[in-house]
């Protein structure tokens, strides 16, 4: 992804992550977690797997703003393994 793609990327995202939708959308992810967070409700070794990959996904949702800001401190502050090493 070149830097205009890229920062257009970011724009969108950053956007979406202040409109009034996200909060809500979140909210609902939030409020699905203990449902499927319940190891009593799971049927059989399947569904269990089920919920784990459910759980694994709202994970991301809920923390895709972090990981976005994560990427874009990397990419604004690149730094090599030495570099980090002599600091």
């Amino acid at each position: 992804m070149n830097d205009q793609e890229f920062e257009n990327y970011t724009r969108s995202m950053q956007e979406m992550f202040r409109s009034e939708g996200w909060e809500y959308f979140l909210n609902d992810i939030k409020g699905g977690v203990p449902n499927v967070n319940s190891v009593e409700a799971a049927k059989d070794v399947n569904d269990l797997f089920f919920r784990k990959g459910q759980l694994a996904v709202m994970a991301n949702i809920l923390n895709l703003e972090a990981q976005l800001d994560s990427v874009i401190e990397e990419r604004n502050n690149p730094q090599t393994e030495g570099q980090e090493e002599a600091a």
